[in-house]
């Protein structure tokens, strides 16, 4: 049974089961809310089934936070938008343990960095978009938000030459609109996160390889900065346990599916008839 259909059976009471199963069949949808507009004393378990019907007609858009997998297989990835220091030095580790990842990157980012960026190309990683200006994206107008895009994909492929395909809203920040644009109009997929090492916080290295290490399985993708201060130290240990553990990991490409999916309310990419 849909899984919203028997949130809506678990709010009503025993007693008004019957009517649960009109409401899980649509058909009492007006008539409750009319109710609950109407009347204030509506029974709590009616209220609440109201609630949950209305919430499942109204579509929310959900970006790819993670995807479903029998394989050992998952990727981590790179934000960069302030700084590169500490990038090389990613890169260096990075290529020790043989691993290519994906780094979304920030129009300001490329132009100011625009060797270190070439450089991550050149080592064979993926390049992914992170808006022009880093901005809440949910705060601009639906224009605004393709101009973003748009010149952020111009200035990746003219600095660097590689056709960037993926998206990861800054802050993590999203709205249906924003996911019309980036996939319904521009054809890239809206990239988040299912593990967050949080080290762009003042934590310690220890920190980030028990938080990572504590959260990740397969088909989980984990969100690090190219310029936090702890990553270098902690990246190693991380992708020792990995592989040791018997992990692939892969650039977020080839861990997505680009067509023939769907995603769930919990934003895990479930793939279609295979």
């Amino acid at each position: 049974m849909n899984e919203r259909r028997c949130a809506v059976l678990a709010w009503i009471p025993p007693g008004r089961r019957r009517l649960g199963h009109w409401i899980i069949l649509g058909l009492a949808l007006p008539l409750l809310a009319a109710a609950a507009l109407a009347r204030p004393a509506l029974p709590p378990g009616l209220k609440a089934a109201a609630a949950a019907l209305s919430a499942a007609a109204s579509e929310r858009r959900i970006p790819i936070y993670s995807v479903e997998t029998t394989e050992p297989r998952l990727a981590i990835s790179f934000d960069a938008a302030w700084g590169a220091d500490r990038t090389e030095a990613i890169l260096d580790i990075l290529d020790r343990y043989g691993v290519k990842t994906t780094f979304f990157l920030v129009t300001f980012w490329v132009e100011r960095y625009p060797d270190m960026a070439r450089e991550i190309v050149a080592r064979g990683h993926e390049i992914g978009m992170h808006s022009t200006s880093h901005p809440d994206m949910t705060a601009l107008s639906r224009a605004q938000m393709r101009r973003e895009l748009e010149e952020n994909h111009r200035v990746i492929r003219e600095i660097t030459g590689f056709d960037a395909r993926l998206f990861r809203p800054p802050f993590g920040a999203y709205n249906n609109t924003l996911i019309e644009v980036v996939e319904d109009e521009l054809g890239f997929k809206t990239i988040q996160w299912s593990v967050d090492s949080l080290d762009w916080k003042d934590v310690d290295a220890a920190f980030i390889e028990r938080r990572v290490l504590d959260r990740i399985g397969p088909g989980d993708i984990v969100l690090f900065h190219n310029n936090a201060e702890a990553t270098p130290q902690a990246l190693p240990r991380i992708l020792e346990r990995l592989q040791a553990d018997g992990y692939e990991i892969v650039p977020i490409s080839r861990l997505i599916y680009w067509d023939n999916y769907l995603i769930n309310h919990e934003g895990r990419q479930v793939p279609l008839g295979r």
